[in-house]
């Protein structure tokens, strides 16, 4: 009944929503706070007869105000239902196995594995330095790869790579090899590397609207690259799915990345309060690792990260647990409002 590449797949694990209670909620990355109230008046105002008609499939609207907002032309931008999307699109566009493995983290984004199954690509792991940084020498000793991709910041650490790291790896690695560099949580204090587009046709960046955007529900992300690069992803995506945006993400996307203001104060609230727990953390006796995210990875020496998982669970906390060797003692923290996050070094206080 079942083909045989479906029996091999083994699928992402997305941070567990259990609904047996009410939890503090900080193992997805979530932003505690609000979409742009200009999203709520232009709902209340929504004519619904237009959602009988198709969206537009080449998101012009959007790519427009995209590309105004990160100064780059509507042909550099692709968008897609999630980032998630965009990500599974380049692992078709980009990578073959013939040319030799995909090279990323050995501790990231565990999805990446999981495409490259998905899709039949070879991967290899590249370890971390000793102190949980990308080793950008180690990626460039691979000359035989058919490509390279890591979030920046780094997800699970959250620790980011300076600009100039990422142009020392863009400058020693084969131009016909594509670079994806996936910027999820780069607007709590990295520095995007969009402004490198047209100095680097082989660099794809990846965003979302789910992180600084408040629009994890709305399922909406988009790729940055040169206009052979955006031209491939539109290939892939109208031979599986013309439309993967509907209308009302469209709209709703072209309202929030036009509103600036209101996104940067709540970021700011966000990376204010990401350092006070980094340093309330830190004198409580955890390791914290430096985190430019909206969320931190530490561990508490002498106690396994599973039983931090499972005694904070049993408070009505939820943090992410990762059981893989190397990382295991690590709990990963969402960075939530102040209060939320003064109720978590209350509860941690107590527990431990």
């Amino acid at each position: 009944m079942f083909s045989e590449r479906m029996k091999k797949l083994t699928p992402y694990i997305p941070g567990e929503q259990p609904q047996d209670r009410k939890y503090l909620k900080l193992n997805t990355n979530e932003n505690p706070y609000p979409p742009s109230p200009w999203i709520k008046t232009f709902l209340k105002s929504f004519d619904i007869e237009k959602l009988r008609l198709y969206p537009d499939p080449l998101f012009q609207n959007l790519r427009a105000k995209i590309a105004q907002g990160c100064g780059v032309q509507s042909e550099n931008v692709f968008i897609s239902n999630g980032s998630d999307e965009a990500l599974s699109f380049s692992f078709y566009a980009f990578f073959d196995s013939c040319q030799g493995e995909l090279l990323f983290p050995e501790f990231t984004y565990s999805f990446y594995p999981v495409y490259c199954d998905f899709y039949g690509i070879k991967y290899e792991k590249i370890p971390l330095r000793d102190d949980f940084r990308i080793d950008i020498e180690a990626f460039l000793t691979k000359k035989d790869s058919c490509g390279i991709i890591f979030p920046n910041p780094n997800a699970p650490t959250g620790i980011c790579l300076s600009i100039k790291s990422l142009i020392h790896l863009l400058d020693n690695y084969s131009q016909d090899r594509v670079i994806i560099i996936d910027e999820a949580y780069v607007d709590f204090g990295g520095e995007s590397a969009v402004s490198l587009i047209d100095r680097y046709r082989n660099l794809l960046i990846i965003k979302t609207f789910s992180k600084s955007m408040s629009l994890a529900g709305l399922r909406l992300g988009f790729a940055i690259g040169s206009k052979e690069l955006i031209q491939a992803l539109f290939t892939v995506k109208d031979s599986f799915n013309s439309y993967p945006a509907g209308m009302l993400a469209q709209l709703i996307g072209a309202i929030a990345i036009s509103d600036t203001a209101y996104y940067q104060s709540i970021t700011e609230k966000i990376i204010q309060t990401r350092d006070y727990f980094y340093s309330e953390l830190k004198r409580l006796g955890w390791n914290v690792l430096p985190s430019k995210a909206n969320f931190i990875f530490a561990e508490k020496k002498g106690t396994p990260g599973e039983e931090i998982y499972l005694r904070l669970k049993a408070r009505g906390i939820l943090v992410r647990h990762f059981n893989v060797q190397g990382i295991n003692n690590f709990v990963r923290i969402t960075i939530g409002t102040k209060k939320e996050m003064d109720l978590f070094l209350d509860e941690v206080e107590k527990i431990f």
